[in-house]
C-alpha cells in the first residue's frame, strides 16, 4: 500500500489547526478525498459526546421525575420551579465561572473535572433525605455540565478538521437529544416495574456507573495542541498534536509548530491574546459583535428550550386530562407519568430528526441561515401548540403534540444546535474558553428564568398567553442573528477572530 505523504514538506513551521487541516496524498500523486481522522480524534469526540448525553439525560428526565418527588416532598408551584430550575442556575454558575478556566488551565484538566463533580453530586442527589438538599445537589450537577458547555465544544473544534468542524461539533451535541429521549425511556422502564414514590432515585443512580467509565476514559486524552501552543508551551504542543494525529501509515512525520500572527504582532490581535478578563469579550468591535451573537440568541433560545423540554409531560397531562391533583392515588398518579412520558418520549424523537438535519446542512448551508430560519420554525410550531387552548378533546391533543414535534425539530436544526456551535467558534483562541462559557452562562440566565417561572406562569396566566410570549422571544431572537451575524462555515479557527 502506498504512504501518505506531507503536500507541503517540511521546510516551515504551521499551526496546529494547518496539520489538522491537510489533505494528504498518495505516493503515486493520487489525493484524498478528504483529511482522515485519527482514533484519537474519534476517541476525543466520543467522550465529548458523552457529557452532552448526561446533560440531556439529567435535564429532561426531571420532567418525568417531578410528580414522584412532589408526592415524596410535599412540593407547591414555587417547589416544582425551583426542582427544575436548579441544575439550570448550576449551568449557568459552571460555564461562567468554570468554563473560563479552560482557557487557565488547559482544556483537558476540566474535561476530567467536571465529570468528577457531576458524578459525585449524582450520587449524592440519588440518596437525598429532603427537598432543600435535592435542589442543591441538582444545582451541583448543573455546575459540573455548566462548565462541559464550553469545554466539550473546545476539544472537539480544537482536535479536528476545519471542514467537518460544524457536523462533528453538532453530532456530539446532538446526544443531548439522545439523552433527553433515553432519560424520558429511563424514567418511563423504572416506572413500569416499580410503583414507588422513591422510584425517581433510582432514574438518576442508573447514570453513575456509565459517567465514571467517561471520567476514567478522559484522562488518556491529549491536551489541545491549540492551547498548549497559545501559551507558548510549543515542545508539548508538539508532542500533543503528534499524539492527535497518531495514524497508520503516519502522517504527518514530524511536526514543527509556530504561532500565526497574520501580520497583527503587537497590534490588536496580539493585545486581545493577552487580556483573560472578561472585558476581553467586549474590548474590540469583532469581539462585541462576537459576543452579541453568541450570547443573546442563546438567551432567547433557551427560554423556549428548556420552558419546554422539562414541562413538556407536565403540559401533555393536562392536556390528556391528567393533571396532577395530591389527593390522587399513587397509582394514578404513576399512571399519569407514564402516560405523559409516552408522548414526551414520541415529542422527543424530533430532536433527534432535528439534529440530524442540522449536522447533515450546517457545514452546507451555514450557522447563521440555518439558526435564523429554526427561530421561525420555533415560533410556527409554538404558534400551533398555543392554537390548540381554543379547542378541546382530541383536536386540542394533537395540536399540541404537533406543535411541540414541530418546535423540537425546528429548534434542534436551528437555534438549539447552532448557538451551541456558534459560541465555541466566534472567539480567539486564548478567550475562546471564556466566550463561549460566558455566552452558555448568558443563555442559562433564560433556561433558569423559564424553567423556575414556567409552572407558577403557567397556573397563573395559563398556557396560551405563555406561549405566545415564547414566540415572540423566537422572532427576537431571529432579528437578532441577522443583525450580529458572522459565518464561521468552513472557516480555520486561526482565521477567526483576527
Amino acid at each position: 500500500m502506498n504512504e501518505m505523504r506531507d503536500l507541503r514538506g517540511f521546510d516551515h513551521k504551521r499551526s496546529v489547526q494547518d496539520y489538522i487541516d491537510e489533505t494528504p496524498i498518495w505516493r503515486d500523486g493520487t489525493r484524498v478525498a478528504a483529511t482522515p481522522m485519527t482514533a484519537m480524534q474519534w476517541r476525543i469526540w466520543w467522550l465529548a459526546a458523552a457529557g452532552k448525553f448526561f446533560e440531556g439525560l439529567v435535564v429532561f428526565m426531571t420532567g418525568v421525575t417531578l410528580p414522584l418527588m412532589s408526592r415524596e416532598f410535599g412540593m407547591d408551584a414555587f417547589q416544582h420551579g425551583l426542582v427544575g430550575a436548579a441544575s439550570l442556575a448550576g449551568i449557568l454558575f459552571g460555564a461562567l465561572l468554570l468554563g473560563g478556566l479552560a482557557d487557565q488551565f488547559g482544556r483537558k484538566l476540566m474535561f476530567v473535572a467536571e465529570m468528577v463533580i457531576f458524578i459525585i453530586f449524582l450520587a449524592l442527589l440519588a440518596v437525598s433525605p429532603s427537598f432543600g438538599w435535592t435542589v442543591v445537589f441538582l444545582f451541583g450537577i448543573g455546575i459540573a455540565l455548566g462548565c462541559d458547555y464550553p469545554t466539550a465544544h473546545l476539544v472537539i473544534s480544537e482536535s479536528i478538521p476545519s471542514v467537518a468542524r460544524g457536523r462533528l461539533v453538532l453530532s456530539a451535541f446532538g446526544f443531548q437529544a439522545v439523552g433527553a429521549l433515553t432519560g424520558t425511556l429511563l424514567g418511563y422502564l423504572v416506572l413500569s416495574n416499580i410503583e414507588a414514590v422513591s422510584a425517581w432515585r433510582l432514574m438518576y443512580a442508573a447514570a453513575i456507573l456509565p459517567a465514571v467509565a467517561v471520567a476514567v476514559a478522559r484522562l488518556f486524552v491529549p491536551e489541545s495542541a491549540s492551547w498548549l501552543l497559545a501559551h507558548g508551551r510549543v515542545e508539548e504542543a508538539q508532542q500533543a498534536a503528534q499524539r492527535l494525529l497518531a495514524r497508520s501509515p503516519q502522517y504527518p512525520k514530524s511536526i514543527a509548530l509556530s504561532h500565526r500572527h497574520h501580520g497583527h504582532a503587537g497590534g490588536a490581535a496580539h493585545d486581545q491574546g493577552h487580556d483573560r478578563t472578561p472585558a476581553a469579550l467586549f474590548k474590540t468591535p469583532h469581539n462585541r459583535r462576537a459576543t452579541v451573537l453568541a450570547a443573546v440568541p442563546w438567551f432567547l433560545q433557551d427560554l423556549s428550550t428548556y420552558g419546554i423540554g422539562i414541562f413538556t409531560p407536565t403540559i401533555l397531562a393536562a392536556a390528556f386530562g391528567h393533571q396532577t391533583d395530591v389527593g390522587r392515588n399513587l397509582s394514578d398518579l404513576v399512571s399519569a407519568d407514564l402516560l405523559a412520558s409516552e408522548g414526551a418520549a414520541l415529542i422527543d424523537l424530533l430532536l433527534l430528526v432535528g439534529i440530524g438535519a442540522a449536522v447533515a446542512l450546517s457545514d452546507r448551508i451555514g450557522r447563521i441561515p440555518m439558526q435564523i430560519a429554526g427561530f421561525v420554525g420555533c415560533a410556527a410550531g409554538l404558534l400551533v401548540a398555543a392554537l390548540s387552548t381554543y379547542y378541546s378533546g382530541d383536536r386540542a391533543v394533537t395540536m399540541v403534540v404537533i406543535g411541540f414535534m414541530l418546535f423540537n425539530f425546528m429548534t434542534n436544526l436551528g437555534p438549539n444546535a447552532q448557538t451551541y456551535l456558534i459560541a465555541g467558534e466566534v472567539f480567539p483562541t486564548r478567550i475562546r474558553g471564556m466566550g463561549a462559557g460566558f455566552a452558555a452562562a448568558f443563555a442559562k440566565i433564560g433556561a433558569v428564568l423559564t424553567a423556575f417561572l414556567f409552572p407558577i406562569l403557567l397556573a397563573d396566566l395559563g398556557t396560551r398567553t405563555l406561549l405566545f410570549v415564547l414566540i415572540a422571544a423566537s422572532l427576537l431572537g431571529a432579528v437578532v442573528t441577522w443583525h450580529y451575524r458572522i459565518e464561521t462555515r468552513g472557516r480555520s479557527l486561526d482565521d477567526i477572530g483576527i
